[in-house]
């Protein structure tokens, strides 16, 4: 029995696969728990036009993240810190105000995409990774005064 599949299931295939299964693992498993629907004509087309849209819409993402770390490329973020007489900095730049900064200049980016090795806790250069999307990250310069 041809099966499109609603929700993930493990070892038989992902949502909007059409799998091929035996009918009572269909009838008692698949159909019953609402995990899949006997494939149709109907239902094969709308999953295949549902895939499409979907896999357009991912390219079309894909497309704007690599055009954002062209433009990102190279940039320098100054960041100004509050210090203490001897210089020292009280507390640490994060990956939030990294972010911030880069929204205020033109960059819309949220502070899970912005990579730090470590937390940056004295005055200086550093560089920090920003993530746009899978596979496409750029690198960018935080100055810190």
């Amino acid at each position: 029995m041809k099966v499109l599949l609603l929700a993930d299931v493990k070892g038989q295939g992902k949502k909007g696969d059409i799998i091929n299964v035996s009918d009572g693992y269909a009838n008692n498993f698949l159909l019953k728990r609402g995990l899949g629907v006997i494939a149709t004509a109907d239902k094969i087309n709308s999953a295949e036009i549902h895939k499409k849209a979907v896999e357009k819409q991912k390219a079309a993402e894909r497309q704007k993240a690599q055009e954002d770390a062209a433009r990102l490329k190279g940039q320098t973020v100054k960041i100004v810190a509050a210090t203490g007489s001897q210089g020292k900095m009280y507390g640490s730049v994060t990956n939030k105000e990294i972010a911030d900064e880069l929204t205020k200049n033109g960059y819309p980016v949220d502070k899970k995409q912005v990579l730090l090795k470590e937390p940056i806790r004295a005055t200086g250069n550093y560089t920090a990774t920003v993530k746009l999307y899978a596979e496409i990250s750029v690198t960018i310069n935080v100055s810190v005064v």
